[in-house]
């Protein structure tokens, strides 16, 4: 009988002592489960802040990086512009457009303007040369878009 008695317990017929405890705690059963998924909740609220984070400063640093290849550009034209403002031979200030096809500066366009004056001094005559260059990247109003303008002035002795 007591092979039978066994049977019963395991098939849950006439439930023992502790089969009763076991069901008078089943309400308990699961308590865990909510701090564990406000837990999983917390930690995704915060790698989904980390990336938000890692995201916003890769932008800043990418456009950090054109604006300083901007500054290069613009002051690639303000040296154009000095060359061919100085020049002993023929000394002419003219402005022009370059547009930067090859390396670091590919995509950047550089817009140079030159104004010159003449003044003549006790000692001779000078031509002073304004220089200005305005190099831009991008679209207006896209996240990409930098602009950086360099303004120069050259004295030569005509």
């Amino acid at each position: 009988m007591k092979a039978d008695t066994c049977a019963r317990y395991v098939r849950g017929g006439n439930a023992g002592p502790r089969r009763r405890q076991a069901i008078a705690r089943a309400p308990g059963r699961g308590f865990a489960l909510v701090p564990a998924l406000f837990l999983i909740v917390v930690i995704a609220l915060l790698v989904a802040a980390a990336v938000r984070v890692t995201t916003a400063q890769q932008q800043t640093v990418s456009l950090a990086l054109q604006q300083a290849r901007a500054l290069s550009a613009a002051r690639a034209g303000i040296d154009w512009a000095a060359y061919t403002a100085t020049q002993q031979s023929s000394p002419s200030c003219t402005g022009g457009t370059l547009n930067f096809s090859a390396g670091s500066l590919a995509g950047y366009t550089v817009v140079v303007t030159c104004a010159s004056t003449t003044y003549t001094d006790g000692n001779g005559s000078y031509l002073s040369s304004t220089i200005a260059a305005t190099a831009s990247y991008g679209t207006y109003g896209t996240a990409d878009y930098v602009k950086r303008v360099v303004r120069a002035t050259f004295t030569n002795e005509n």
